[in-house]
């Protein structure tokens, strides 16, 4: 930065004591100089142009080199005074906001660095940062066509797509904020269908509902019971195999169980791809036992619903055209962005629209000039809602079809490399065969190997996960997420999603658990 900039002011109001005089022809109003902006543009664009070529330098170029660290951990009171977080009543010169930039840049977590392996989502998309760029330059909100003309046809063209590969003929869908909200999304669709008069007339006359789900499933469906006050003792969840599969035998029995209570069954929502092992429920006997009882079949693929891009891939998602409703989020294994999430929905009556619509005049109505069938907000809970398909559509764009479904394979081949190493090295367990990208292990340290799997061993066995996780940390080499689950205590749970990932991440994260962990 240049000694003149360490002395600008800030973009808004940036404007010296001789430009507050007011001249002759000055308009105030409560003492307020109406005339002209008082934003610096030049200022402000100076500070977007250095701020980019900052994010370029410090994220971009930096997003495939193995030799930076996945993170810097410090934690949180030391972060709270490194970052100087406190507002002011005087705003601070752009060249101190570049070095806050440079600050939270530094310490944030790299999701984007080819051995973050932490959560559901990771790596860099380039087409689809392109994208999140002119969203957030333009900002605009998706819910009329007068004011996203653009946006509201990618949505629709975006939406068209994805109900093709469902399998469906047509359909209807929105992007949501989240999967947990398009499960929500679902479970209130799945109730408007069975009992309308509850948009209404409320839940005092409405009968005790019960929906069905995995074992296996999302936490969103406990928390979109109890929002949407169905209560989460409503929620019954059926036993899973080893898999963690849903048993459809014993999904028909809670059935016929509830029924007997005098309760109303009115959903199933069954997952494809479960969060922890990667689990697809059994599509096709579970809609067998919806049609016969007259269910809404809800599939909660928001991970595993990329596996549909594949041809090779693609059954383990087998029947889930007889869904009635599916949560995917492109967001995941395709990366594009978060958030990228859509429910999509086979019904093309407008249900959605019915169970959602609120009709404010100021926003839909009915006299305009145009199609009105194009002002999609009143699908929405939401009112102002971000142009999130408008990143998948770039990516998809720029790859092409055959593009994500090769992401889609390269993910799943590298993953069964990995499991093929875990096999061979010692020290490492797994937990069972995976089906998809999830691939659960544990490592056991040279001073368990000897022992005996009793209560002592796994006791032990359960604190190396987090040590080890703490190590890696501190150190940056790696992030790596770990869980106890359904009676097994703490394993590492790898994922592999991004395409800059080689073969030989997939080396260095046995040998650097190994490393972290040969001394427990």
């Amino acid at each position: 930065m240049s000694s003149d900039s360490d002395h600008q002011c800030p973009v808004d109001g940036a404007v010296d004591q001789q430009e507050m005089i007011p001249s002759k022809n000055a308009v105030l109003v409560d003492g307020v100089v109406l005339n002209g902006p008082t934003t610096d543009a030049k200022a402000g664009e100076k500070f977007v142009e250095e701020a980019c070529r900052l994010i370029m330098e410090e994220v971009v170029l930096k997003a495939t080199d193995v030799n930076e660290k996945v993170c810097e951990w410090r934690p949180p009171e030391q972060l709270k005074q490194l970052l100087d977080l406190e507002m002011r009543d005087s705003g601070e010169p752009p060249h101190r906001l570049l070095e806050l930039c440079r600050d939270v840049i530094r310490y944030s977590v790299k999701t984007n660095h080819p051995r973050f392996f932490n959560q559901l989502y990771a790596g860099l998309d380039y087409y689809s940062l392109v994208a999140r760029f002119m969203t957030e330059a333009l900002n605009p909100s998706v819910y009329t066509y007068e004011v996203s003309p653009v946006f509201l046809l990618v949505e629709e063209a975006v939406l068209k797509k994805m109900i093709e590969f469902i399998g469906w003929k047509e359909g209807d869908g929105i992007f949501n904020p989240g999967g947990s909200v398009s499960n929500m999304y679902a479970m209130n669709l799945a109730r408007y269908k069975y009992c309308p008069d509850i948009k209404e007339k409320g839940l005092s006359g409405s009968p005790r509902l019960i929906l069905f789900t995995s074992a296996e499933c999302h936490y969103s469906m406990k928390k979109a019971a109890s929002f949407l006050g169905i209560g989460t003792e409503n929620v019954c969840f059926v036993e899973t195999d080893g898999r963690g599969k849903m048993i459809p035998e014993e999904l028909e029995k809670q059935v016929w169980q509830a029924r007997k209570e005098g309760a109303a069954p009115f959903l199933v929502c069954a997952t494809s791809g479960t969060t922890v092992l990667g689990a697809f429920d059994p599509l096709d006997e579970i809609a067998d036992i919806c049609e016969r009882h007259g269910l809404w079949l809800h599939v909660d693929a928001s991970w595993g619903g990329s596996a549909l891009m594949s041809r090779k891939h693609r059954k383990l998602l087998h029947g889930i055209h007889r869904a009635d409703s599916v949560a995917w989020n492109p967001h995941k294994m395709l990366m594009a962005g978060i958030q990228c999430c859509a429910l999509l929905v086979k019904d093309k009556s407008d249900l959605l629209k019915k169970c959602y619509c609120a009709k404010a005049s100021y926003l839909f109505q009915q006299d305009k000039f145009y199609d009105v069938s194009y002002d999609t907000g009143d699908k929405s809970i939401q009112c102002s809602r971000r142009p999130d398909a408008f990143k998948f559509w770039m990516t998809w764009k720029a790859l092409g079809t055959s593009g994500l479904e090769e992401r889609v394979n390269r993910a799943l081949a590298l993953s069964r490399y990995l499991v093929d190493e875990i096999k061979k090295r010692e020290g490492f367990k797994l937990l069972l065969e995976p089906e998809y990208a999830n691939i659960c292990f544990w490592y056991i340290p040279p001073s368990l190997r000897e022992m005996k799997e009793g209560p002592e061993f796994w006791a032990k066995l359960n604190l190396v996960a987090p040590a080890i996780k703490e190590r890696m940390m501190k150190k940056g080499s790696l992030m790596l997420g770990y869980q106890p689950h359904r009676g097994k205590v703490n394993f590492f749970r790898q994922v592999v999603i991004s395409p800059q990932v080689s073969r030989e991440d997939m080396d260095f994260l046995l040998d650097e658990i190994d490393l972290l962990g040969k001394d427990m």
